[in-house]
């Protein structure tokens, strides 16, 4: 097999302005400099002519690069701004959604150099680094195939069920359909060549070249969060109803002779138990607040926040209950109860059940409760609910979320995985701790 490409959506904009900086191709004709093309009557807009799509080629595939401007990043998170980016490799431009989409067709191994460098800091371990490259690399390659399988099967997929006394949603990455993957956390956050890729990134990026995690001969759905709490939680809690092997219950621990130490991790489905995991601070890798360690995974945009592996957020009923409103389009009147219905591996509810003075409605899953209850993202679905200065009508007038770990909890846990590479474990033990049972192949040379 050789190297693949990949087509990452960066941009969906009415107009999208870019600067070649090199010298392009366009069905054989030089262009560089700035140029803008609009969106007009469901075709592209550019230098007075309208088409269907635009490709604009490098000439030096490895040095040539394009600059997209405005770019916004962290669609939908709490860090939301715009930027310029910089990307190697070739712009496409394609009509959707009555908007334009700006395309970078890519190789795998430079948009994974982008990808670990986006998501990883330049400080982390190198056995951090090469593991995250043979997961990022699994997952993007297992996403190729699994949108390519279902665009030729034509497959109704669907990533909802609704009843009356029930909303059950999850997100994930099928709504791309014209191109293979999206440039934010909604996919893997990629920028291009904007920042600096490190030596070290470079280091991991060929020692694993073409490496990926298989499981019975596929290539691993390898889903990584940034903490999870000190329990994985399994796919099927947070997507579609899909059981993978190596996406299995563990504690996030191995004991002193390197053994997964599961014996000591309750049945956290249980409420009781659930309840008394998020409550306390159990021993975890992922259990830490030592910032030379954070500082590996967060980039100093997320290192805003520094308690991961326990928080709090706290809302009055007006907030509360205004909040869940303006997220879910839903007015419940006041909020009376948040109500554990179904939870996870890991603790993080899939199914809560919202209680108003209008309205009562269970909802899932995690991503879906994770959005309702904050104004971007709680860091995690596994949390308890406390009510408090509650009135003789028993309407609470606090609610206090105590909450565990950041992110779905499925997979390669960054923190935990950032934790053994300190402690000296190599990149093999430390994608083989997450992703149970899987092998290490190399697909292309």
């Amino acid at each position: 097999m050789k190297e693949p490409k990949v087509h990452v959506g960066i941009l969906f904009e009415p107009q999208i302005e870019f600067v070649l900086l090199n010298t392009y191709l366009i069905d054989g004709t030089e262009i560089s400099g700035k140029q803008v093309v609009t969106y007009d009557e469901g075709k592209i807009l550019w230098n007075g002519r309208r088409y269907e799509e635009l490709l604009f080629e490098p000439r030096h595939e490895q040095t040539d690069a394009f600059e997209l401007l405005d770019v916004t990043i962290g669609i939908n998170f709490h860090w939301e701004r715009k930027e310029d980016q910089r990307f190697l490799g070739a712009l496409k431009i394609i009509v959707e959604n009555g908007k334009l989409t700006g395309i970078n067709v890519i190789r795998v191994e430079d948009y994974l150099t982008s990808v670990i460098s986006s998501e990883m800091s330049a400080t982390a371990s190198l056995e951090l680094l090469k593991a995250h490259a043979v997961i990022s690399r699994s997952w993007l390659l297992a996403q190729i195939q699994k949108n390519k399988e279902i665009t030729e099967t034509h497959a109704d997929y669907s990533a909802f069920t609704q009843t009356e006394e029930e909303l059950i949603r999850w997100y994930d990455r099928e709504d791309h359909t014209r191109f293979d993957v999206c440039a934010d956390d909604h996919c893997q956050r990629y920028q291009g060549i904007t920042r600096a890729s490190t030596d070290i990134v470079k280091q991991a990026i060929a020692a694993t070249r073409g490496q990926v995690l298989t499981s019975d001969g596929k290539i691993c759905d390898a889903r990584f969060s940034k903490c999870c709490g000190g329990a994985f939680e399994e796919f099927q809690y947070c997507w579609e109803d899909i059981k993978y092997p190596y996406l299995a219950k563990q504690r996030d621990y191995r004991t002193e002779n390197g053994k997964a130490d599961n014996g000591t991790l309750p049945d956290l489905t249980r409420e009781v138990e659930a309840d008394r995991w998020i409550r306390t601070s159990p021993k975890a890798f992922c259990n830490t607040t030592d910032k030379k360690i954070l500082s590996q995974v967060l980039n100093n945009y997320d290192q805003e926040t520094t308690d991961f592996y326990r928080w709090k957020v706290e809302y009055t009923q007006d907030e509360l209950s205004k909040l869940i409103k303006e997220r879910s389009g839903i007015d419940y009147g006041q909020i009376i109860d948040l109500i554990p219905v179904a939870r996870g591996t890991s603790a993080r509810l899939w199914k809560l059940k919202i209680v108003g003075s209008q309205r009562t409605l269970t909802i899932g899953k995690e991503l879906e409760i994770r959005r309702t209850l904050s104004p971007s993202h709680l860091y995690s679905s596994a949390f308890v609910v406390d009510k408090e200065d509650i009135s003789p009508k028993g309407i609470p007038g606090r609610f206090i979320l105590t909450g565990a770990g950041w992110g779905h909890g499925v997979g390669l846990c960054q923190i935990g995985a950032a934790v053994m590479g300190e402690q000296g474990y190599k990149y093999d033990a430390i994608l083989l701790h997450y992703y149970i049972g899987a092998n290490i192949d190399k697909l292309y040379e």
